[in-house]
């Protein structure tokens, strides 16, 4: 991939995938943080990308295990500062302005939303969601069919359920 090719590349899909991103994680700054450090190791490897022949979901697979990392590091700060028994930092609640989808989301187990969100918001396959995610094809509807079954009781919608499988 050459740089006018990255460039146009990024261009094109930094939104979306900051967008999925933030589906993902419920999260809108912790998903533009993780889609460009995602990106600048795509910068990087781009030759290698170009020959995996999808870079969207390279970058997106990076995104999330950035975000899989950065949890693990305040899980074990948020350990540390009770073993030294001050508190952290108090933060404020979500405001209103949080979209009750995102609330509904982010109940949810992580990989039941990164699963939906793939395939939902993604517009990926249930192969193309086993083969991102190293789930079976048999894994992703399950997810899927749980996921949808669970919004539906979260957001008190009948239609969710009766949405068509994968």
């Amino acid at each position: 991939m050459t740089v006018e090719e990255f460039e146009e590349f990024y261009a094109q899909t930094v939104a979306r995938l900051t967008g999925q991103l933030y589906v993902m994680l419920g999260d809108q700054q912790e998903a533009q943080d993780v889609v460009q450090e995602a990106f600048a190791k795509g910068w990087v490897r781009r030759r290698q990308m170009d020959r995996d022949g999808h870079p969207e979901a390279w970058i997106r697979t990076v995104a999330w295990r950035l975000a899989v990392s950065r949890w693990r590091v305040r899980r074990r700060t948020a350990d540390a500062w009770r073993r030294g028994g001050t508190p952290p930092p108090h933060v404020e609640p979500p405001g209103p302005d949080h979209l009750l989808l995102v609330d509904a989301l982010r109940e949810l187990p992580a990989q039941q939303r990164r699963t939906l969100t793939l395939h939902y918001l993604c517009d990926l396959s249930v192969e193309q969601v086993a083969a991102e995610t190293g789930l079976s094809a048999s894994t992703v509807k399950t997810h899927l069919v749980r996921g949808r079954a669970a919004l539906a009781r979260r957001l008190h919608d009948p239609r969710i359920e009766e949405a068509p499988d994968a």
